[in-house]
């Protein structure tokens, strides 16, 4: 008798999955904005969802599926997010109307590295802004010179003793080294000498990078809920990533008995910080409301993780796109080639910040990499009240977020004609002035973009330039012809970390052969 039940009782189930996974689906069409049909569950990021793709790759998608309009619907599983489109919207948004657009959306508990600069909610977001944006001026950045370039130089002789007895090597994995032992120095006073894989820090930095920078199936129920983890006190990452920064920090302070030092890097900053106790926000206004931050452990390790993972992992990651490009375009390569030996002959092989800083096609280069390969894909902004989009009928509704793909612009041929060719002409002075300022935005735009944009320029510029002195690179029998991308990291990286052929060269400078 009572399996007579199972068969009604499974059907009244299944029905209300199905409506808890479609609720939502009609949102967009009720505010007559177009989008595509959304799967049940899934919405429009199902190959993500199922890891075929990575999250930014849908959004890039729907950005050219729908060429005409300025802003498209979709859902990200059961979400509705809003994809913006149009540039003079998106400039209003993140730089005009940022005060209504200041949270990135996804919000972490206080605990467990949440609050560090990149995730932080407005109020700690602008307490922390203010004070370490001083860090990256190019007075400070002047003072890191000789700690980036001592490790380009370490990095360099190992880069020649792996590539005497073979050429082809990975190169994500092999660029790392030199980004980890640059932030260890600049941003901790470490000095790490072995960038082998047989060291224990570098062991343990490569584990954290594998798990912090993967995806795993939380991120879809973030997706779908952006603030249940700080609802629910909950971290995103291992407690072994939170023990090691805690410890790291710790030990740091605890060596330079609590009190800064002639270093002025960026532990310095935070002891200084630590030695007020709590700290205000800036006011523009008379106004504006002063936000205060009491300078925990948690703000501290939480601030170190984030230099960490800034430093590290993006930089490396444009680093390879930049020398697989090389190697697929010798010409571009050449032509670097060719400036760098002369910079270097100029020069006497020495390096300074104005040196680097005027080496225009260099920069080019950086530019074009980042045009066709942005990392972090796609900006999010929150809505913190209802907000009319200025010159329309649309309304976001507070709380709702926006998504702006990066690569979706970057690769729109109204932009960039032939999107799709590596050309770093694009980005000289005279096509860089007549581009919309938001037709471009590898570390975002506006009060919120990356503050260490110009820390990472320049450690990856030092790399480059040590790296092409003294060997080009070719594409091996294994390199890949066109760009995959891992579809379980958070930001867009190589899916097999780009085997390509690392070979010596020698150029004269001064009658000397280098």
């Amino acid at each position: 008798m009572e399996l007579m039940y199972i068969s009604p009782v499974l059907i009244a189930v299944l029905c209300s999955l199905y409506y808890y996974f479609t609720r939502t689906f009609n949102y967009w069409k009720d505010r007559g904005i177009v989008g595509p049909q959304p799967i049940p569950l899934f919405g429009n990021v199902i190959k993500a969802a199922l890891r075929y793709e990575t999250h930014g790759e849908p959004i890039a998608n729907l950005y050219h599926q729908y060429p005409n309009e300025k802003v498209v619907g979709m859902f990200r599983m059961t979400e509705p997010y809003l994809l913006i489109k149009d540039l003079d919207i998106i400039k209003q948004i993140l730089i005009k109307d940022f005060d209504k657009f200041s949270d990135r959306g996804v919000e972490l508990s206080e605990e467990g590295l949440g609050t560090n600069l990149f995730h932080a909610d407005t109020e700690t977001w602008s307490v922390l802004r203010s004070r370490f944006t001083p860090l990256f001026t190019s007075g400070k950045l002047k003072n890191m010179i000789h700690l980036m370039t001592e490790r380009g130089d370490k990095f360099i002789k190992y880069v020649e003793s792996i590539t005497e007895n073979q050429a082809e090597h990975q190169i994500h994995s092999l660029v790392q080294k030199y980004t980890i032992s640059t932030i260890a120095a600049c941003a901790f006073g470490m000095d790490i000498d072995d960038i082998s894989d047989n060291n224990p820090m570098i062991k343990i930095l490569n584990r954290i990078d594998r798990e912090v920078f993967s995806i795993n199936f939380a991120f879809e129920i973030i997706l779908m809920y952006p603030r249940l983890l700080k609802k629910l006190n909950l971290s995103v990452f291992p407690k072994y990533v939170t023990n090691f920064f805690y410890k790291l920090t710790n030990s740091i302070i605890s060596e330079r008995k609590g009190k800064p030092t002639e270093r002025r890097d960026f532990m310095d900053l935070i002891l200084e910080l630590k030695e007020q106790k709590e700290i205000q926000s800036t006011k523009k206004f008379e106004n504006d409301i002063q936000m205060h931050l009491e300078i925990s452990e948690s703000i501290i390790a939480a601030q170190s993780f984030a230099f960490y993972a800034g430093g590290y992992e993006t930089s490396a990651t444009t680093m390879t796109f930049l020398l697989y490009l090389l190697a697929m375009n010798p010409h571009v390569q050449e032509k670097l080639h060719q400036e760098i030996d002369k910079t270097y002959e100029i020069h006497n092989g020495e390096l300074s910040y104005e040196i680097i800083k005027s080496m225009t096609y260099l920069h080019q280069v950086f530019d074009e990499t980042l045009r066709l390969f942005p990392i972090v894909e796609p900006l999010q902004r929150r809505a913190k009240n209802d907000y009319k989009i200025p010159g329309t009928d649309i309304v976001i509704e507070k709380d709702k977020i926006v998504l702006i793909s990066l690569r979706g612009i970057h690769h729109d041929p109204k932009y960039y004609p032939n999107p799709e060719v590596f050309d770093p002409e694009r980005f000289n002075a005279k096509n860089s002035a007549a581009r919309h300022p938001c037709a471009y935005m590898p570390f975002g735009v506006g009060p919120r973009n990356c503050i260490g944009l110009r820390f990472a320029k320049l450690q990856s510029s030092i790399c480059i330039i040590k790296f092409l002195s003294k060997f080009r690179v070719e594409p091996s029998e294994n390199t890949l012809k066109e760009m995959k991308f891992d579809p379980k990291r958070v930001v867009m990286s190589p899916s097999d970390g780009i085997l390509i052929n690392i070979l010596p060269r020698k150029y004269i400078c001064n009658n000397y052969w280098f």
